[in-house]
């Protein structure tokens, strides 16, 4: 789910004064879980608040790219392993094989991987407690 949103600019021409500045209309929506998790961080580590909150904007804007970097790099570095796993395993290739025998020959890293991840996903989710699990959909309802 993204917390981003877009705004469009009034087109009567109403003053711009009335309008938010771009940063308070980029992230509105509050995740009250997201934000008890950040509240005890705080918490639990004042010293490292304290130097976040000095930190210069444009150094805060750069350590947090550099967290999507390297999540990004993550990612690929797991998604590369299971590909590799599935190469080096002649059963485990020759059912895929057998699977994606229609997808195209360039789509099927993409598919395998997705597949991959929605079967860890699954185990994941059945190795949890039954109260988390309840509590998580609780959360969905709308």
């Amino acid at each position: 789910m993204s917390t981003t949103r877009t705004r469009t600019p009034p087109s009567n021409g109403a003053a711009a004064a009335e309008a938010p500045a771009p940063s308070e209309t980029r992230y509105q929506r509050t995740n009250p879980e997201a934000e008890g998790k950040i509240n005890d961080w705080i918490k639990n580590n004042d010293k490292n608040w304290k130097y976040i909150q000095a930190m210069p904007r444009d150094r805060l804007e750069r350590t947090v790219v550099l967290n999507e970097v390297r999540q990004v790099e993550r990612r690929q570095y797991v998604d590369t392993g299971v590909l590799q796993n599935i190469k080096n395993n002649p059963d485990l290739k020759a059912a895929y094989d057998v699977l994606l025998k229609d997808v195209p020959e360039d789509k099927r890293d993409e598919v395998i991987l997705s597949m991959e991840r929605e079967k860890w996903l699954n185990k994941k989710s059945q190795s949890q407690p039954q109260t988390q699990t309840q509590t998580r959909r609780e959360g969905v309802r709308v």
